[in-house]
């Protein structure tokens, strides 16, 4: 595919962080099990409206090992902290595992009770750059729990509990070196997203999204306005009942944008004017259309057409959805690496789960996402969040890593096999809970689109090269159904096995969106 506004280098630096990503050398040194580092604070600048984001660092403490089995436990007491509503553990090593129970309580802000104790999922080195790329040898990179989305806290406890051994692992062999169950350099982030940028109309979770077919709904290719009451004779952008001015939801945000806010959104330029706060769904007509531009096949078509050759082939891809962009949920730009970086196209598309927990609103999600997005880059050391788009409980669309949502963008989501991809995350955690069907459909929606863009098929299978991993050795060509789940590259319990239980939906109805 030819790739347009393809980097943001060159565009000058309009904003920075405020304080160091990492810890210094001094506290991350301290910062090992039974080290007594500092707590460290990093806060964003931003440019624009709402209170920015910031992240509370603590190194965890040695506590009394657990009674019943004498395993070593680190954590901190309850403690009153600054608000927060995202937390995780991380540690120095991107390599090392957590072999052992990570368990938090929070202290809900509004009504001063305590939550009861909550799981963190502790396998999450699988969601990451490929080997030797030069995101994952940047030196940042640490490892680190999933982020589980608590809302908003003023208080906060944790325990870290390591794995008893037992039989013949009980102890490491004579003249081996045993691989310790809990990495060094543990420390506690709690992340505040900020406030929210200016709202937009969002559905509850009780009422179907707008893009999600319902019995008795419109078929996706049909025109806007048709069987809707919107033809109302009112000039365009003109509210029907008094004639005030409509600001459409995609409407740009106002004010100075800083140089990699324009960037970010300029690499969506061809899809929505720059500035805004979502990429508008298009019918199938339109998408075709667009199609063919994306594509430069236009003028071609039209040489062919006029010299009597046979018409252009309709690619087979689904109507566009819409998609909130970066500016849309508020993405803090300084925090992410200025240029951008692209695979050759997208082959397959692999579904995950947040693993961040259910206990969120389909309002919330914009501040879940930047949560997400500042413990990956800030915590995680990653030069931008690591999925390429997020879909909410509620079905709604979110661009994820910046580049271009039409662009191949090199996400950071599958362990191996992030070239020639694009990683889809549901915000949730479906491991024994069901997704909701609005979710799957999104994700339904958007693989038929973004998957027709490259001209893959959502019900076929195809060949990836891993770049390594715990299943497939670098090097081996992998054959994988174009929507695969997280598990189907690499050994991992994402993206919950009740989400993967739908993933033949999604791929059938991905499929009936393309006109298959």
């Amino acid at each position: 595919m030819r790739r347009f506004l393809a980097s943001s280098i060159g565009v000058t630096c309009a904003a920075a962080l405020a304080l160091p990503l990492a810890p210094s050398g001094a506290a991350a040194a301290a910062a090992a099990p039974g080290g007594t580092a500092p707590a460290v604070t990093r806060a964003a600048v931003t440019n624009g409206a709402g209170t920015p984001g910031s992240t509370q660092s603590l190194p965890l403490q040695p506590l009394d090992p657990d009674r019943a089995s004498g395993a070593a436990t680190f954590g901190l007491a309850p403690r009153s902290v600054r608000s927060f509503s995202l937390v995780g553990v991380i540690w120095d090593d991107p390599a090392a595992e957590l072999h052992g129970q990570v368990q938090v309580r929070a202290r809900a802000a509004d009504t001063g009770v305590w939550s009861g104790w909550q799981d963190v999922e502790t396998h999450n080195a699988d969601h990451a750059a490929d080997p030797e790329t030069a995101e994952r040898t940047s030196g940042r990179a640490r490892g680190a729990t999933a982020p589980l989305w608590v809302g908003a806290s003023d208080g906060v406890e944790i325990r870290v509990r390591a794995e008893s051994r037992s039989g013949s692992e009980a102890e490491p062999k004579a003249g081996s070196e045993s691989t310790p169950l809990l990495p060094p350099g543990m420390r506690l982030e709690l992340v505040d997203p900020g406030e929210d940028p200016p709202p937009q109309d969002a559905p509850s979770e009780d009422t179907p999204s707008e893009d999600t077919p319902s019995e008795g709904a419109e078929s996706p290719d049909r025109n806007p306005g048709e069987g809707t009451g919107e033809n109302t004779g009112q000039p365009s952008g003109q509210n029907p009942a008094d004639g005030s001015a409509v600001i459409p939801a995609d409407a740009p945000r106002t004010g100075v944008m800083s140089a990699e806010a324009t960037a970010a959104s300029a690499a969506n330029a061809p899809l929505a004017p720059l500035g805004a706060t979502e990429i508008p769904a298009l019918n199938r007509a339109e998408t075709e259309e667009e199609y063919h531009v994306l594509r430069g096949t236009e003028a071609a078509g039209q040489e062919a057409n006029a010299g009597g050759q046979a018409p252009r082939a309709e690619p087979y891809i689904g109507p566009r959805p819409g998609i909130v962009t970066r500016s849309g949920w508020g993405a803090d730009e300084s925090l992410r690496e200025k240029s951008f970086v692209y695979t050759d196209k997208v082959s397959a598309a692999f579904v995950h789960h947040s693993a961040s927990g259910n206990n969120y609103t389909c309002a919330q999600a914009p501040s879940v996402i930047r949560s997400i997005y500042r413990y990956h880059t800030e915590s995680m050391g990653w030069r931008d969040i690591g999925y390429n788009f997020l879909v909410d409980k509620c079905g709604k669309i979110y661009e994820g890593r910046a580049g271009g949502v039409a662009n191949p963008v090199l996400g950071a989501h599958t362990l191996g096999f992030n070239s020639n991809s694009m990683g889809v995350a549901v915000l949730g955690t479906f491991s024994s809970t069901s997704p909701p069907a609005a979710a799957v459909t999104g994700v339904a929606q958007l693989t038929a689109w973004k998957l027709g863009l490259h001209g893959m098929d959502p019900s076929a299978k195809t060949y990836l090269t891993s770049g390594g991993g715990n299943l497939y050795a670098k090097g081996t060509q992998v054959r994988l159904n174009v929507i695969s789940g997280h598990r189907d590259g690499f050994n991992t319990e994402c993206p919950g096995g009740k989400l993967y239980d739908k993933l033949g939906t999604v791929r059938s109805a991905a499929a009936g969106y393309q006109g298959r």
